[in-house]
């Protein structure tokens, strides 16, 4: 009999607990990458196991219409926004564990990559703490999606061989003191609050004020907006940018003309 080639194969297939969860048998938890925002771009493996989430705890970046895409499920905003009132760490990883003693299926969906700068380090540990079993589902980066939409490789030959992806942002207990990290291609999430003092930083560093600047926001939405500058130019600030906002630096980033 013929195999449908759109399923998943045994190796991919969610496992789900039996059971009913319970404190003594909890649910299972899928940290699942959203992408960068457009709901075709997030993987086949996350839209599967959306279709099947009984709850969903969402990051505020998180479009619709990849919500759109798990009608069944209860959804709760757990989202994180960079300047306005946001949900707490500690409530999120609470809200997580509680949701596992709930329900068998549970999705903590994130923008982007789980593992990049999503604070996936303290949800896992509190899933560990409580023996909650989880799976992770990587999305497509915004460094990633971000270079596609602007048609700008992060690498070039003889030209960039390394990329740096950072971020100013810190804990609440930790300097605000930035480092700057080395690497031919430097690419700052959260950037756009930061791009006169970055800019300023990489000047200070001898970086040339013609150096190549490539500023996306909303990468991958309907409002999409993608600005190039020098690093001069970023210097001046972004305040025309209001959405998530992401900016990539370096020669390799120069027109191809």
């Amino acid at each position: 009999m013929a195999t449908d080639p759109a399923a998943p194969s045994a190796a991919h297939q969610a496992h789900f607990p039996s059971d009913t969860s319970s404190p003594a048998q909890p649910g299972k938890v899928y940290l699942i990458g959203s992408g960068p925002g457009a709901a075709d771009l997030l993987t086949v493996r996350g839209a599967r196991l959306l279709a099947l989430a009984e709850i969903v705890l969402h990051d505020a970046l998180v479009t619709d219409e990849i919500l759109d895409l798990c009608p069944q499920a209860v959804k709760v905003s757990v989202g994180k926004r960079s300047g306005q009132r946001s949900t707490a760490q500690v409530e999120i990883n609470e809200k997580l564990v509680a949701s596992a003693q709930e329900y068998r299926m549970v999705v903590r969906l994130k923008g982007g990559d789980p593992m990049l700068f999503g604070r996936a380090d303290e949800e896992l540990r509190a899933l560990e703490a409580h023996n909650i079993p989880y799976e992770i589902v990587p999305g497509i980066t915004a460094a990633l999606a971000a270079a596609a939409s602007a048609k700008r490789p992060l690498t070039r030959r003889g030209v960039a061989r390394s990329v740096s992806l950072f971020t100013s942002s810190t804990a609440p207990d930790q300097p605000n003191e930035v480092i700057m990290p080395n690497g031919d291609t430097l690419v700052q999430y959260m950037g756009g609050r930061e791009a006169t003092a970055t800019a300023r930083r990489l000047l200070q560093l001898g970086y040339a004020p013609t150096t190549p600047v490539v500023v996306v926001e909303n990468c991958s939405r309907e409002n999409e907006h993608i600005l190039h500058l020098q690093l001069s130019g970023l210097e001046q600030g972004l305040i025309q940018c209001s959405g998530p906002v992401l900016v990539m630096i370096g020669e390799a980033l120069a027109g191809r003309d």
